[in-house]
């Protein structure tokens, strides 16, 4: 397989690791802030928006401490893996989570409040748990939203740098994804290779909008109605 290829099957994995793991925190996040309605509520919805505040190196710099061999989640990581996280495509997959978890948080919580409350009453009120009236009645009303939700968090994710570029290195092979090839290519003068590289991102990302744009209309013109 060609470097490029590599550099984009790397960045998938990347992205959909990301994914899987932030989807049920985006998830119980959004649940709460829309179901339940904390007191602190304006706390955390400004600890969930902070990445978009911060530049991205400082998450990677937050999260390169606490996850290096000497930080305090590293130590533990080395005593019960023998290894480490940092320099690692699963460092970069976290990095990538972190910075996309306010957009996908943001369009959850649309989808959830978009789905009516009573509808969820009356489900309990035949005799279904709160599980099931979460998986049977809630989620397929809300699957639209929540389907934007992960696109565009994969979006974000898939075009993460900054903190990437500092937790996880830019190691050809192992933690290059398609921001850091690019950057490479072109610091390296190879401007051919960078354009093929930026072409592809560019059609990944707008794929994704357009799917996500699609998704969002159709949720905005069902609350209309």
């Amino acid at each position: 397989m060609s470097s490029e290829g590599e550099v984009i099957l790397l960045s998938l994995r990347v992205a959909a690791l990301a994914m899987v793991g932030l989807v049920p925190l985006s998830l119980a996040i959004a649940w709460l802030l829309v179901r339940r309605n904390p007191k602190g509520r304006w706390l955390i919805e400004a600890i969930v928006s902070m990445p978009l505040a911060l530049p991205p190196v400082v998450i990677g710099f937050g999260l390169l401490w606490l996850f290096s061999p000497t930080g305090p989640l590293g130590k533990a990581i080395d005593g019960v893996f023998g290894g480490d996280l940092v320099f690692t495509w699963f460092a970069a997959s976290l990095a990538s989570a972190i910075v996309a978890l306010p957009l996908v948080v943001r369009t959850f919580v649309i989808a959830l409040e978009s789905v009516d409350a009573r509808l969820e009453l009356a489900s309990r009120s035949l005799g279904a748990g709160p599980w099931q009236t979460f998986a049977y009645v809630t989620i397929p009303i809300a699957a639209r939203g929540l389907m934007a939700g992960v696109l565009i968090g994969f979006v974000r994710a898939l075009s993460e740098f900054g903190a990437t570029i500092v937790v996880a290195g830019n190691i050809p092979g192992q933690t290059q994804t398609l921001p850091l090839a690019i950057f490479t290519k072109i610091q390296t003068g190879d401007d051919s290779v960078a354009i093929r590289l930026v072409i592809i991102s560019v059609v990944l990302a707008m794929v994704s909008l357009l799917i996500h744009n699609r998704l969002v209309g159709r949720l905005a013109s069902g609350r209309s109605r």
